[in-house]
C-alpha cells in the first residue's frame, strides 16, 4: 500500500489517514502554494483522533478508491489536526456558522485556491459525498465568479469586528444576580447539568457556581451544582471501574456516554470535584478525584511526566467495546461476586444498552447502598475494590482505545492546575508531585525564552490558550508552594503576551501572535466552551498578577475586558461562564493573605483545605522582595499571617483561625 505525504507527520489524527487513497497533505505554505499554482480549490478536512464521526467517514469515503480518484482529480485535500492546528479549525468552524450551518466534527470545507472558504458541512455519507465533489468541481470550473464573490462575502463576516455593540458598563452585585437568574433558566433540575440531551459536562459553569457559593449563600445554585456531580460520578458517562470522564453522555442522564476521553475534561473536573468538597465533603467526590488520578497514572502518563492528549471511543472499530460488559463476563470475572455486582452496577441479563451490552453505572452512592445493604461502609469498600480491582486486570486484557500520545502545552496546563487543586483539598503529597513534575516539564521543554510551544516535538508557536493556561497555572503554583520562580514566569509571559497578542485598538488579545502565521482572519477568543476562552483566562490572569506584583496596567487592562463584556455575560452566562468568574472576582475583590515565617506552608496547606477562591496567597519562610511581602517580618519569631485588601492591611495574626476569621470565614 502507497502511503501519501502524512506519512511524514507526528500527528496520530493525521498518521492515521496517511495510507488513505486520498493524496492528503498536511496545511502548510507548500501545499497551499500548491494549489495556488495548479489553480485548484482546496478541501480542508478538520478532525482528530478521538472523533467517531471522523473514523466513520473515513472508512466509506476517504479508503474508497472511487472517491478518493475524484479528490485526488479536483482538488488539493489538506488534513488538519484540529487539536494541533486549532487556529485553522477555528476560522473554519467560524465560516461553516457563517454559512447558516451547524458545525461539528469532521469539519469538511471548500476553499477558493487563495483559502477563502465558499461552502462547508460537517459528515456526508459516501454517496452524497461524491455527488458534491462533483458538483463543486463543475461549479468552480463554469461559475467561478459566483464563487468568489460568495467567499469573499464570508472572510468579510469573518473580520467583522466582534466587539460591535458591546458598551462598558458599571460592575455592580446585580450583574451576579443576572447571570445567576439567567444560569438557572437553564437547569436540568431532576437530573442535573444544563438543557437536554447531549450532555457535556461544562466545568466553567460549576466552578462559577463554587466560586460564588464560597462567598454567598444561594439555595438554587447549591442544589444545582451538587445533584449535577453527584450525578455525573454515578453515571455512566464516569468509567466505574477504570476512573475518568468521558466528553459527553448521548442522554439526558449521564447515563450512556460517547466514550471518548479528554485530558482537558477531566483536568477541569478534578479541580471541580476538589473545590466542591470543600463546600460539601461528600465521599463521591473524593473518591473520583482519586480514581481519576489513578487513570492518569495508568493511562495518561509519559516517562517525561507529561500528559497525552485522549483516549479514542472506539476500539476495534466499535464504540465503547472496551468499557462495556455482558452479562456472562461479568459473571466469568466477579464469580461469586457477580449478582452484588450486579445490583451495584445496574447490570442485567438482556443488557442495560445495545447488543446486550451493560454500561456500568449507579444509582446511589456507597453511604445509602450500604444502608440498604446493612453493611458497615469499610466493608463496602473493600468489596467494591476488590470487583474494580478484578474488572480492571480482565478489561486491560482486551485490546485497547486508541491513544492520541500528543502532549499539547494548554491541556497539560488544565490537569496540572486540577492535581493542584486536588491537592489543597485532600493534601495527598502525590498530587502535588504529578503537577510539580508537569508544570517543571513545560517549563523545560514547551518554553523557550518568552516563547512558548503548542505540542511537544513541533515548533507550532503558542496560541493564546495556551499562554494564558500555563500563565494561571504558574499563579496557582507559587501560590502552592511559595517558590517565586513561578510567579515570576507567569509576569515573563505575561508581558509577552501584551507585547505579541495584544490588540491596543480594541484591547483584548487575538488567539494568534503577531509573528505566526497569518490566515483570512484574526480572530479573538470570547466565547467559554468546555475550554474557557482565551480572553476570559487572562483577564483572571491580569487580576491576579496585578494584586501581587501591584501593577495597576493588569488590573486597568483586566477591569476593561470584564466591563466590555458584562452585559454580553449577564445575557448568555452558560457561554460566558469564565467571565462570570472574572466578574465575581473584580467585585468581590481579592484578600491578599500574606504569611511570613518558618512555618508559611504549614499554615498556607491547612488555609488551602477551606474554600478560598476570592484569595491570593503569598508567602516566604525569611524574605522577599514581592511588594506585599517586602518588609514583612514574622512578629515576635511566630509564623504570622497578614490579611489585607485594596492594600490595607488588618492587623496581624499567627493562627488559622485567626486569619479566616479576619477573612470573614
Amino acid at each position: 500500500m502507497n502511503s501519501n505525504s502524512l506519512i511524514n507527520e507526528t500527528s496520530p489524527y493525521l498518521l492515521q489517514h496517511a495510507d488513505n487513497p486520498v493524496n492528503w497533505y498536511a496545511w502548510n505554505d507548500r501545499t497551499l502554494s500548491k494549489a495556488k499554482n495548479e489553480d485548484k480549490p482546496i478541501l480542508v478536512s478538520i478532525g482528530y483522533s478521538t472523533c467517531h464521526w471522523c473514523h466513520v467517514m473515513e472508512r466509506e469515503s476517504f479508503e474508497n478508491e472511487e472517491i478518493a480518484k475524484v479528490m485526488n482529480e479536483y482538488f488539493v485535500c489538506i488534513k488538519v489536526d484540529r487539536e494541533e492546528r486549532p487556529d485553522v479549525d477555528q476560522v473554519y468552524m467560524d465560516a461553516l456558522h457563517a454559512m447558516g450551518l451547524q458545525g461539528g466534527w469532521p469539519l469538511n470545507v471548500f476553499l477558493m485556491p487563495d483559502q477563502k472558504p465558499f461552502y462547508g458541512g460537517t459528515y456526508f455519507p459516501a454517496q452524497g459525498w461524491k455527488s458534491l465533489l462533483l458538483n463543486i468541481a463543475e461549479v468552480f470550473k463554469t461559475k467561478r465568479d459566483a464563487l468568489e464573490e460568495s467567499a469573499v462575502k464570508f472572510v468579510e463576516a469573518l473580520n467583522r469586528d466582534q466587539f460591535s455593540g458591546h458598551q462598558n458598563n458599571a460592575l455592580t452585585e446585580e450583574s451576579l444576580d443576572k447571570i445567576n437568574a439567567n444560569l438557572i433558566n437553564g437547569f436540568d433540575r431532576v437530573r442535573g447539568g444544563m438543557g437536554s440531551a447531549p450532555k457535556f459536562p461544562m466545568p466553567v459553569i460549576w466552578k462559577y457556581m463554587i466560586q460564588y457559593l464560597a462567598n454567598d449563600e444561594h439555595n438554587e445554585l447549591s442544589n444545582q451544582l451538587h445533584l449535577t456531580l453527584e450525578k455525573i460520578a454515578l453515571g455512566g458517562i464516569y468509567d466505574q471501574v477504570g476512573g475518568g470522564f468521558a466528553r459527553y453522555s448521548t442522554d439526558a442522564d449521564w447515563f450512556a456516554p460517547h466514550f471518548e476521553k479528554m485530558l482537558y475534561d477531566n483536568g477541569q473536573l478534578l479541580s471541580v470535584y476538589s473545590d466542591a468538597y470543600k463546600l460539601k465533603p461528600n465521599t463521591l467526590y473524593k473518591h473520583a478525584v482519586y480514581q481519576t488520578v489513578e487513570w492518569l497514572n495508568r493511562e495518561m502518563l509519559d516517562e517525561s511526566g507529561a500528559f497525552y492528549s485522549a483516549l479514542d471511543a472506539d476500539s476495534e472499530g466499535i464504540e465503547g467495546k472496551f468499557y462495556v460488559w455482558t452479562d456472562q463476563e461479568l459473571k466469568e470475572c466477579l464469580k461469586e461476586d457477580f449478582l452484588f455486582a450486579q445490583k451495584y452496577y445496574n447490570a442485567s441479563r438482556t443488557g442495560n444498552w445495545e447488543h446486550g451490552w451493560n454500561i456500568l453505572h449507579r444509582r446511589v452512592d456507597d453511604v445509602n447502598f450500604a444502608k440498604e445493604k446493612s453493611l458497615k461502609p469499610e466493608e463496602l469498600n473493600v468489596l467494591i475494590q476488590s470487583m474494580n480491582d478484578r474488572l480492571l486486570e480482565k478489561r486491560l486484557e482486551r485490546i485497547r482505545p486508541g491513544l492520541d500520545d500528543k502532549i499539547l502545552t494548554g491541556w497539560n496546563a488544565l490537569m496540572s492546575k486540577g492535581l493542584l487543586d486536588a491537592y489543597k483539598a485532600f493534601g495527598d503529597r502525590d498530587f502535588l508531585d504529578l503537577a510539580i513534575n508537569n508544570v517543571n516539564y513545560i517549563l523545560s521543554t514547551q518554553v523557550n525564552g518568552n516563547l512558548l510551544y503548542h505540542s511537544a516535538g513541533r515548533q507550532i508557536k503558542g496560541f493564546m490558550d495556551d499562554y494564558g493556561l500555563v500563565i494561571e497555572l504558574l499563579i496557582e503554583t507559587y501560590q502552592i508552594t511559595f517558590d517565586e520562580t513561578y510567579i515570576e514566569k507567569a509576569r515573563e509571559l505575561t508581558e509577552y503576551c501584551l507585547d505579541e497578542f495584544y490588540d491596543l485598538n480594541q484591547k483584548f488579545f487575538y488567539y494568534t501572535s503577531r509573528s505566526s502565521e497569518r490566515l483570512i482572519a484574526d480572530k479573538k477568543e470570547i466565547h467559554d466552551n468546555v475550554i474557557p476562552a482565551s480572553n476570559s483566562v487572562m483577564a483572571g490572569n491580569l487580576l491576579k498578577l496585578g494584586t501581587i506584583f501591584e501593577n495597576e496596567k493588569y488590573t486597568d487592562a483586566a477591569s476593561y475586558m470584564i466591563a466590555k463584556l458584562s452585559s454580553l455575560t449577564e445575557r448568555e452566562p452558560r457561554f460566558m461562564t469564565n467571565w462570570a468568574v472574572a466578574l465575581h472576582l473584580k467585585l468581590k475583590e481579592l484578600y491578599e493573605v500574606v504569611i511570613v515565617g518558618e512555618k508559611a506552608n504549614d499554615i498556607r496547606n491547612e488555609l488551602s483545605k477551606h474554600s478560598l477562591p476570592n484569595h491570593i496567597f503569598m508567602g516566604t519562610e525569611s524574605n522577599s522582595d514581592l511588594p506585599l511581602l517586602k518588609d514583612r517580618t514574622a512578629v515576635n519569631g511566630q509564623t504570622t499571617i497578614y490579611v489585607c485588601r485594596n492594600r490595607t492591611c488588618q492587623l496581624p495574626v499567627h493562627t488559622v483561625e485567626e486569619a479566616l476569621a479576619r477573612m470573614k470565614l
